[in-house]
């Protein structure tokens, strides 16, 4: 089985202190309709980076500008969808300070859920670093080529632009997006993580769909892992994997790619990656598609509150309360009571 072969780099529990054992998994990213990546409010840019167009050749020498998926465009949606399963469940805790259960942004983490112990936090007394490290994922191709115009309107309920009165709407604004079809090869890096940890993070990356700006009209997205390493260290960028597979594909280069050119592209550069320093483990194609039928395995209907229960009794030794309290969890309901001593 693919898990059992990660298991010289897989913790068989969850430990405070880490001891260097990495994960990496490479994820394609495919837009599957008009997507938007910014920081700002409407009408902003999309986001870019100005890089070097590969690694090697002429396209050293060339500076393009790339569209950037920042790492917290990649993380929130995933943990957002992790979390609606831990509520679903009734795994998600309530802060031990004020009652309030554990939420996202809201500066009162409960320290105690899944999503805590592995996204991380930092709020009143603790903090708790995350363990699986992302950063910013590129586009294959320049910015220019695959970045649209759209204007948008807001008509009234007569279907027309103007009012009962007979005045125009002035709701028109012209906005950037990217079009469907671009791709984005990314790195996501796990530290420290056991084997169902391993299950629920793939599983938010592989179930996740959308993502960024306006994501309940636009941001459909689709996820393929495309490889799994085990290692020492942590291995080559996002960056490098896409201007190493930028060389590979040569030139010209137009919207949209081929998305098996691009696959069977990237995949001949990160074949080159088991020999980097620190690698102990790749797994082969059929390797991988096991790991992918046991994660969608234990997240299915039949397996999933069993899954997320297991993974959620695994850190029980580790959950803490306040010193002078000890906590009590009310029958059918993750609700810490606090009992006076």
């Amino acid at each position: 089985m693919s898990i059992s072969k990660l298991s010289s780099v897989l913790a068989t529990s969850y430990e405070n202190f880490p001891k260097g054992r990495f994960i990496t998994l490479v994820v394609l990213r495919t837009t599957h309709s008009e997507t938007i990546f910014r920081t700002e409010g409407s009408g902003e840019p999309m986001c870019s980076e100005f890089v070097q167009a590969g690694l090697e050749g002429e396209n050293q020498k060339t500076i393009i500008q790339r569209l950037v998926m920042t790492k917290r465009k990649q993380v929130a949606p995933e943990r957002r969808y992790g979390r609606e399963h831990l509520r679903a469940h009734e795994l998600l805790y309530t802060n031990p300070k004020d009652g309030s259960l554990c939420s996202l942004n809201t500066n009162a983490p409960c320290e105690m859920c899944v999503d805590c112990f592995l996204y991380g936090f930092a709020a009143g007394g603790g903090a708790q670093k995350s363990r699986i490290w992302t950063e910013d994922a590129f586009s294959i191709l320049p910015a220019s080529d695959v970045v649209g115009d759209r204007t948008i309107n807001a008509i009234y309920e007569t279907g027309t632009m103007r009012d009962e009165k007979g005045n125009a709407s002035t709701a028109l604004n012209t906005s950037e997006y990217i079009k469907p079809g671009v791709h984005f090869l990314d790195v996501v890096t796990l530290k420290d993580v056991t084997a169902d940890e391993l299950r629920y993070i793939i599983g938010n990356i592989l179930f996740t769909s959308r993502y960024g700006a306006v994501s309940s009209r636009v941001g459909r997205m689709e996820n393929q892992i495309l490889g799994v390493f085990g290692s020492i260290t942590e291995l080559p960028s996002s960056l490098e994997l896409v201007q190493a597979t930028y060389d590979v594909l040569g030139k010209p280069l137009e919207h949209p790619l081929n998305i098996n050119q691009l696959i069977t592209a990237s995949k001949q550069v990160i074949a080159n990656w088991k020999n980097k320093r620190g690698v102990s483990v790749q797994l082969s194609e059929e390797e991988l598609a096991n790991l992918v039928t046991d994660v969608e395995t234990n997240w299915s209907e039949a397996e999933r509150d069993n899954f997320l229960k297991r993974l959620s009794q695994s850190y029980e030794s580790f959950r803490q309360v306040a010193p002078d309290k000890k906590k009590a969890k009310a029958k059918g309901k993750n609700t810490l009571v606090e009992v006076e001593i």
